[in-house]
């Protein structure tokens, strides 16, 4: 896996854990439901973010079904943190 793929998972962890800390801060006017939905996602963006760390250097060496199935959480939690902004 290119140097610049790994970049790329780094890219969209950071990005997704700006746009959570974001969503957290509008909370406060937003549903239990939305809140829910937010807690949720947190936790599965830090299990992203934990199973990734291992695999960062890794990935280098491994095929393209590491980053699909990264690209593809990724994306879920991407779709969810929309869902929730589009909620408030």
């Amino acid at each position: 896996m290119p140097a610049s793929a790994s970049r790329l998972i780094s890219n969209l962890i950071d990005d997704l854990k700006e746009e959570r800390d974001e969503l957290t801060l509008q909370m406060h006017l937003g549903k239990q439901e939305a809140k829910s939905e937010l807690k949720r996602l947190g936790k599965k963006l830090d299990e992203l973010n934990t199973r990734y760390k291992p695999l960062k250097h890794a990935m280098e060496e491994t095929g393209e079904d590491v980053w699909d199935a990264l690209q593809l959480v990724g994306d879920e939690i991407k779709d969810g943190f929309h869902r929730i902004r589009k909620s408030l």
